[in-house]
């Protein structure tokens, strides 16, 4: 998923959820309806949502400086997982009170027919906007399935749109079904209870967003295939013994940092592996772009305690 991808689609949700506020605020303050309320608190913080977004990406594509030699990358999960608490923070929790609030307290809608305008003007945008988050992340999930894909992604900004954009569709199906039936049956607490439904909608989005950024936030290797990748070059090279470990980190969508523990034989020169280190530097760098630093250790092979414990246990039962 490309940076010019993740921001078209950031951009086109940011236009639509700005124009979809507006109308619902109006809408809610015409007719009364807790569910629109709701709904129009709920873009209301997409847009700021989406606002954090691009200010995430802007940030997160800084140079490294002496501050931060490693770069701004984590900036994007870090404004990532803010936007997982300001939704559950302000768009769950102010619904779920206005819901429970207007459950307690019901109150009259009136002119529902703006209501299902405005809720169809806002189906059109936020379809729209789904599709093109959807189909972008379809383009970067490659043979994973979708859920598989999310766990896997590196770049949150398009899953958090997406994300949002699910809730969104799903909120405004149940705003619907909730204004049509307090209209119908003159239950008026069907409104505040589709805005209660709502909030739990977006608290349930929040918390997935929310423990899929903070793996990220605090520090994800690269994927399997990627570190096997990178254990099979470095393994391949004359005068590797052993490979240790091979440890990986994401330090922002496009930076994997690499750290490899090699064991040499015992009989290569210094000079030798200066070259060899060189060379599998060179290699993975060229086979893979996301990787930007590479650091290798000649280190002896670790010995597991329990050979150790061993080892010591058949000396002790000779002697």
């Amino acid at each position: 998923m490309s940076a010019s991808g993740s921001k078209k689609v950031i951009f086109a949700a940011l236009i639509g959820n700005t124009l979809i506020a507006i109308t619902k605020f109006i809408a809610s303050v015409i007719t009364g309806s807790s569910a629109m309320l709701s709904e129009a608190i709920h873009s209301l913080v997409d847009t700021g949502n989406q606002g954090l977004l691009l200010y995430g990406i802007k940030r997160s594509s800084k140079p490294a400086d002496k501050d931060y030699p490693f770069g701004y990358g984590k900036e994007i999960y870090f404004w990532s997982f803010i936007v997982a608490i300001l939704i559950f923070a302000l768009g769950a929790g102010v619904s779920i009170y206005e819901g429970i609030r207007h459950i307690i307290s019901p109150e009259p809608i009136t002119n529902p027919l703006v209501n299902y305008i405005v809720l169809g003007l806002a189906l059109i945008f936020e379809g729209t906007a789904w599709y093109m988050a959807f189909n972008e992340f379809s383009k970067g999930k490659g043979k994973w399935s979708y859920i598989k894909a999310v766990q896997r992604a590196k770049d949150p900004s398009i899953f958090v749109v997406l994300f949002e954009d699910t809730a969104a569709l799903l909120g405004l199906l149940v705003a619907f079904l909730g204004i049509l039936l307090t209209q119908t049956t003159g239950i008026l607490w069907f409104d505040g209870l589709a805005s209660v439904i709502i909030g739990l909608i977006l608290a349930a989005i929040a918390i997935w967003l929310a423990v899929e950024t903070k793996g990220l936030l605090i520090g994800e290797s690269a994927n399997s295939e990627v570190n096997q990748e990178i254990h099979a070059i470095a393994e391949q090279y004359a005068g590797v013994d052993h490979i240790n470990e091979v440890l990986t980190l994401h330090m922002g969508p496009g930076f994997i940092l690499v750290n490899i523990s090699i064991d040499f034989t015992d009989n290569i020169s210094a000079a030798e592996v200066e070259r060899t280190i060189a060379a599998i530097d060179h290699e993975i760098k060229s086979r893979n772009a996301l990787v930007k630093r590479v650091f290798i250790e000649a280190e002896r092979r670790t010995i597991p305690i329990e050979r150790i414990t061993q080892v010591a246990k058949k000396d002790t039962d000779f002697l």
